[in-house]
């Protein structure tokens, strides 16, 4: 029986300044392209995963929908597709499994980030990469490496998820637009990540001061509370449905806007900080300007001696699983 060719299945001219390779073909990887699809960000979207099969379905699948979505070529594609990508998205790897921390996850996915590594710097010297898979920022650090470029052009997502899910706490908690929140979780996408509060504002105020003028209580225990429940947020969903996919995909969508139109955002990505925030060598989330050359400044803000603290923490628990892995 004749199949289609999913290698062909386009619709419209694609750009290459516009194209974007995902790597892996999973829940996640899925969903970042049908939510890219719709975003209108991208001319062209190639899909590779080493299950061929998989690619061709989701992609198959995703074309189907072509009459209810702004024009985008959509394609499957193999290691000499990533050139003339503009963004590479790494989703590869194995799957975080219930009752598993991201940092145990290392040593295996390491060797797939090698591995895609590789093929990229043979193919696609000026791609901007942005890493997914977990453990993010350790995973950023070892395709940095094994790519030799410079820090600007690789990224992970990082806390950009976390950050939301922050902002869709507070606005919950304070019954407002999430939209009217702004707050950024910083460090470890992972068990040592935190809330910098004194970067968080609602309606332009200090979130104490808001809590404050909007019917108060014991601030200190409800902000713990929050914090703990957007560390917790991916263990819980695990448990219920087995992974993430839906949030996560739209925060990828959200970065690649960024590149793709060089929108200068400030995000929480996870980038390699060389003495900012006085730290060295170590791939984590901090505000970051995100343009057409990935990640193009770090905004250091003035933290307080307590999250500095914080962050310094988070920073030695990825050094010390960095060395273990290197060892």
């Amino acid at each position: 029986m004749k199949t289609e060719d999913t290698s062909k299945l386009a619709a419209g001219h694609a750009s290459a300044r516009r194209k974007v390779t995902v790597v892996g073909a999973g829940a996640v990887g899925s969903t970042f392209c049908y939510s890219l699809a719709q975003s209108g960000l991208a001319g062209e979207i190639v899909l590779i995963d080493q299950n061929r099969d998989l690619a061709r379905g989701q992609v198959l699948d995703l074309v189907h929908g072509q009459p209810y979505f702004p024009p985008v070529a959509i394609r499957t594609g193999e290691a000499a597709d990533y050139a003339e990508s503009q963004l590479i998205v790494v989703t590869a790897g194995a799957a975080q499994r219930p009752g598993e921390t991201r940092l145990q996850m290392v040593a295996k996915n390491a060797a797939v980030m090698r591995a895609i590594a590789a093929d990229i710097v043979a193919a696609a010297p000026e791609a901007v990469i942005l890493v997914v898979s977990n453990p993010v920022d350790i995973m950023t650090q070892v395709m940095l490496e094994t790519t030799g470029r410079d820090r600007s052009r690789v990224i992970g997502s990082g806390t950009v998820l976390d950050s939301a899910r922050l902002r869709q706490k507070l606005g919950a908690r304070f019954n407002v637009d999430v939209h009217n929140v702004h707050g950024y979780v910083l460090g470890e996408h992972g068990d040592s990540e935190f809330v910098a509060w004194s970067l968080t504002h609602v309606a332009g105020m200090p979130v104490e001061t808001y809590h404050s003028l909007n019917g108060g209580g014991d601030w200190a225990k409800a902000r713990d509370l929050i914090q703990q429940e957007v560390r917790d947020s991916a263990y819980h969903i695990i448990d219920y449905k087995g992974a993430t996919w839906f949030a996560v995909g739209l925060a990828l969508v959200r970065i690649a806007a960024a590149v793709l139109r060089g929108q200068s955002s400030i995000l929480t990505i996870s980038t390699l900080l060389r003495g900012e925030y006085g730290l060295e060598n170590v791939c984590l989330s901090v505000p970051c300007r995100v343009s057409t050359g990935g990640m193009e400044s770090i905004v250091v803000a003035p933290l307080p001696r307590e999250e500095l603290a914080l962050l310094h923490a988070s920073a030695a628990t990825l050094a010390a699983v960095k060395r273990d892995l290197a060892g």
